[in-house]
């Protein structure tokens, strides 16, 4: 429910400012947007909360959640304030890499846990998520500007931007399920 608001909410505003539009005509829309927007920020969180608890996520060397709030809150503003002020977006992925450098999450495939750097799995999740944008903007669900007299692929820096809108959402999550740590075996 909170990633839907604070996903609603950088809808509408990122469309009132030209970043995006949805040019299908709809029924159920807030400011311009369509409400399923909403629900497509939430079924990111949805599905972080999913594999946490199905693959019973551990980590070492988590960084604190204080951190990790201010750094979303922090992001969160930048994705507002950079069309008014400097873009923070290099040094939040620098902070971001501080870190998250050296945390490593397990996850258990039937009994036996695995391990990778979460800043891998992060990222590899900003990719999938990049690759399902192009499938949305290929089947005009939403269009950039640059898309408006034909499809081509959305810009790869999209891919920095899906990381930060991840790091927001692994932020909630985190407060609600806190992240434990691995036992040693």
């Amino acid at each position: 429910l909170v990633y839907h608001v604070v996903g609603t909410t950088m809808e509408i505003f990122k469309t009132s400012v030209g970043s995006w539009i949805y040019p299908e005509p709809n029924i159920f829309r807030i400011g311009g947007v369509p409400l399923f927007t909403g629900f497509m920020y939430s079924c990111i969180g949805s599905y972080l909360c999913r594999v946490w608890r199905l693959f019973d996520f551990r980590f070492d060397h988590h960084p604190p959640l204080w951190a990790m709030s201010i750094l979303s809150i922090a992001i969160y503003i930048n994705f507002f304030a950079h069309h008014y002020i400097l873009d923070f977006r290099i040094a939040l992925f620098a902070v971001s890499i501080a870190l998250l450098a050296r945390t490593k999450i397990y996850f258990r495939v039937w009994i036996t846990y695995r391990s990778m750097p979460l800043l891998l799995g992060l990222i590899l999740v900003s990719l999938f998520i990049w690759l399902s944008e192009n499938i949305g903007t290929y089947t005009k669900t939403w269009l950039y500007p640059a898309q408006l007299h034909g499809w081509s692929m959305v810009s790869i820096s999209k891919l920095g931007s899906w990381y930060l809108l991840l790091i927001i959402s692994y932020t909630l999550v985190s407060l609600i399920t806190k992240p434990q740590p691995m036992q040693p075996e």
